[in-house]
């Protein structure tokens, strides 16, 4: 099969167009975000002895508080007490979800030795500016 010049000099200039055209497009812009954070502190003590916490900055970065309940009560671990703070915790999410908040990113830690320890959860939230 024989190709003409036409066709030849067509193909080629619409092969540079579309190069042209992709090519020297601007970056699109990363969108810009505000950033918030609160986090959990849940202790595990033996006996219900622990403190049980969510923090949060508001705007003026005063911290702002939340009782959780601990994960032990007299007689070992307290199941009701955990889903209630699951509860709480969802409902924190909610509520920033209901303001236009994304749900970022969530980072775990844990810090224990042989008869305590603490459960630390970060949320970090993010919105368009």
């Amino acid at each position: 099969m024989k190709m003409d010049t036409r066709s030849l000099l067509f193909g080629a200039s619409f092969a540079v167009a579309l190069f042209a055209g992709y090519s020297f497009r601007p970056a699109p812009e990363a969108p810009a975000y505000t950033y918030r954070q609160f986090s959990t502190i849940e202790s595990v003590v033996p006996g219900g002895l622990g403190r049980s916490r969510v923090i949060i900055s508001d705007q003026g970065d005063q911290e702002v508080g939340k009782d959780l309940m601990n994960f032990f009560s007299m007689v070992g671990i307290n199941f009701k007490n955990i889903a209630n703070n699951d509860r709480l915790i969802v409902d924190t999410i909610n509520e920033y979800v209901a303001q236009g908040w994304e749900l970022h990113t969530v980072t775990t830690g844990v810090q224990s030795n042989e008869k305590t320890g603490l459960f630390i959860t970060r949320y970090l939230l993010r919105k368009p500016v």
